[in-house]
């Protein structure tokens, strides 16, 4: 949005930057409080592999989408002329945006996982991968499907500006990639070789 007003100042290489700086500090910020869920396709991953539990999910899920919401409402109010309020929109095909965003997903998950401590993703270069993960991905896909990978943050700029034509996929695509993540992680991390390690 900021990017929009601003006449294109910030360009695509600075919003994928911030997109994977936020997550980076955040991690810091408050992986040691809750694990820092930002995101309910990848709290659903997490309990997935055994590493939440199913009984927070709820809670969890429910957090990220009131904060997604109070995020756009703020937008809304600091910015009334705007239509999309940065809503995550395909810019050709849906199918082609379902797709990538699900391997997004997966290739987010896949790396939550395997540097995340527990439930946690808080560890030494933590931040650093996810971010940077996040970063690399919107700045090759963003500019076909938005790069969303998270069902949150579609969800408050779709409700806030009356874009539900294509929530689907960034519910539905998030949701499918990070279990497939999860069992691409299973399959290279398996229990046994995790316990193994940590012995």
């Amino acid at each position: 949005m900021i990017n929009q007003v601003a006449g294109g100042a910030i360009t695509h290489v600075g919003i994928a930057l911030t997109f994977g700086l936020i997550v980076l500090a955040m991690i810091y910020a408050l992986g040691d409080v809750s694990g820092c869920h930002l995101n309910p396709a990848v709290t659903l991953g997490f309990a997935a592999a055994g590493r939440f539990s199913w009984w927070t999910v709820g809670p969890y899920v429910l957090s990220q989408c009131l904060g997604a919401i109070l995020a756009s409402t703020v937008l809304r109010l600091m910015f009334p002329a705007n239509e999309t309020l940065g809503a995550t929109l395909p810019a050709g095909l849906p199918l082609q945006s379902f797709w990538l965003e699900l391997i997004l997903t997966l290739m987010l998950m896949f790396v939550i996982l395997s540097v995340a401590s527990g439930a946690k993703e808080k560890g030494l270069l933590a931040g650093v991968a996810i971010g940077s993960m996040i970063a690399l991905e919107a700045l090759f896909a963003g500019p076909i499907c938005g790069a969303s990978m998270n069902p949150a943050r579609s969800l408050g700029p779709a409700l806030l500006s009356g874009h539900w034509e294509h929530f689907w996929i960034y519910v539905a695509a998030p949701v499918v990639g990070a279990l497939c993540g999860v069992l691409a992680w299973a399959s290279i991390h398996p229990p046994q070789r995790e316990a193994a390690h940590e012995e």
